[in-house]
Parts: C-alpha cells; sequence; structure tokens
C-alpha cells in the first residue's frame, strides 16, 4: 500500500492482520531457540527477535509514514503522521518458554498517542481478537461485550510481580493489592500475559485486570479491545489510562467501584 499518503485506519486493518498472520505462523513452527537475558529474569527468544523484525520490515515496507515501536529493539521508521505501530512479539515470553499456552501476538495502532486498532492472536489455542476505534469489538467475527455484576463473582486477573531493581518494594505492593482482592473476588489468577489479560475482559471471560505497569507493546491492543468490548480502562488511580499512566485497570463497569476502593486502600 505504498500511495505516498497515511491510509485510513480501516485500510490498515488487513495490513495488521496480515502481519499477525506470520507471526502466528512463526511462534506455531519455531521452538524457542536461543535465549537473551535482558534483565533479571527478563528473556527473550530468537522467536521473539525474529517475529519483531519480520513484521517491522513488512509494516515499513507497506505503510513506510507509519513509525514503529516493539519491545526488543525500540523505535523505527517516521512517525511524523501521527500513526505508530506497538508489537509484543511473544506477549508471556517466559510461558511460551517452558510451555505454558497463555501467551499472545500483540499488534496495535496508535494514533497521537490514542490506541486506535488492535489485534491479539493466541496461537496456541487458536484465538484471534481484533478491534477498530468506534468499531466494537470482535473474537474472529463474532462481537465481544465485557461482562461482570459482582465482584465475589468475577475473576480478577493481576499483572506479573516485578523483577530486576527495586522489585522488593514493587512486590509488597502488588502483595498487598491481591491478598486484598483475594478477599473479595471470586478469584484471583496471574496468567502471565497482559494480552491474556485485556483481551478475556474484553471477551467477558473475566471481569477485570489490575497490572501495575504499563508498556505500550503490552496493552495498546488490549487497552482499545477492552474499551471496544465496553470495559472501562483506567490507571490505578481512576485516571482515564493513556499511554503515559503508571498503570492499567481494565474493569467491567458495574465492577468499577467497588474494584476502585480496593486500589485505593
Amino acid at each position: 500500500m505504498k500511495t505516498g499518503r497515511v491510509p485510513t485506519v480501516s485500510e490498515l486493518l488487513p495490513i495488521a492482520v496480515e502481519a499477525v498472520d506470520r507471526a502466528t505462523l512463526m511462534v506455531r513452527e519455531r521452538q524457542p531457540g536461543k535465549v537473551t537475558i535482558k534483565g533479571d529474569r527478563d528473556p527473550a527468544t530468537e522467536v521473539d527477535y525474529a517475529i519483531e523484525r519480520e513484521l517491522r520490515a513488512f509494516l515499513l515496507d507497506v505503510a513506510p509514514d507509519v513509525g514503529f515501536l516493539g519491545e526488543e529493539d525500540g523505535r523505527f521508521g517516521d512517525s511524523e503522521s501521527g500513526f505508530m505501530w506497538a508489537l509484543d512479539p511473544i506477549d508471556g515470553t517466559v510461558n511460551f518458554m517452558q510451555g505454558v499456552p497463555l501467551y499472545g501476538v500483540s499488534l496495535g495502532l496508535v494514533h497521537q498517542e490514542r490506541p486506535v486498532l488492535g489485534v491479539i492472536d493466541l496461537p496456541f489455542l487458536g484465538i484471534r481478537y481484533s478491534a477498530l476505534r468506534g468499531g466494537g469489538a470482535f473474537r474472529g467475527d463474532t462481537p465481544i461485550r465485557a461482562r461482570g455484576e459482582r465482584l465475589a463473582e468475577s475473576i480478577v486477573a493481576i499483572g506479573d510481580y516485578a523483577v530486576g531493581n527495586g522489585a522488593t518494594l514493587k512486590n509488597a505492593e502488588r502483595l498487598d493489592i491481591t491478598g486484598r482482592l483475594a478477599a473479595v473476588a471470586q478469584r484471583v489468577r496471574m496468567f502471565g500475559s497482559a494480552a491474556v489479560d485485556l483481551a478475556w475482559v474484553a471477551e467477558g471471560r473475566i471481569g477485570a485486570s489490575v497490572m501495575l505497569a504499563n508498556k505500550p507493546w503490552d496493552t495498546v491492543a488490549g487497552v482499545l479491545l477492552a474499551r471496544e468490548a465496553g470495559a472501562e480502562v483506567l490507571d490505578r488511580h481512576g485516571e482515564p489510562h493513556t499511554l503515559r499512566s503508571d498503570s492499567t485497570v481494565a474493569v467491567a463497569p458495574a465492577l468499577r467501584a467497588d474494584l476502585m476502593r480496593i486500589l485505593a486502600v
């Protein structure tokens, strides 16, 4: 689609779908391979790097005026248009390495720092989610909606515990929140993938997701998916979620008040 203009968001959706198709095939066909340790217990596999480089080359070729941000190699391309892809090639790398099937390819598109497109694929489970801003959220071709009426009847996912510098202090807070949630939610779960957490809030499998972190490659696609499915996406303080937020909370509307009271303690 080298037309000399920035494609519309709807025109970029099939491009995003093709990119994720390529990534999903690579995940299914390859073993993790050599593991690179980026920091304390923070690994990346050969497949992470291969997918990111393959998709970056493809996306910058077909839409050169759209910038690119990947988890492994950072930012590339001209983003003067205000558009930028955000890719996590394998969200849930540790799960992937260990043979745990909860991981996903997450590709989002941001315009002027607002998510406008998202595609999440869970390769092992054979599930594909997608959303366009203002166009609803879908599993395959089926519309999905967030749901949940009471925390006592809802699963709440919590993001990974911290590693690296400052982990002890950060995890004290996470453990405190986990304990408070465990006292009221039906169950608390840690799936190990932001893409899974946010997609499952969107689909109504879980009532809420609480992550005390916000990395665009992890969250852009899932944040849009959750919002388009009717969930509220906030930071831990109850403010609307942005790329600059320090945390990511997605919640079915009926659960918001009770969940935010827990997080505010």
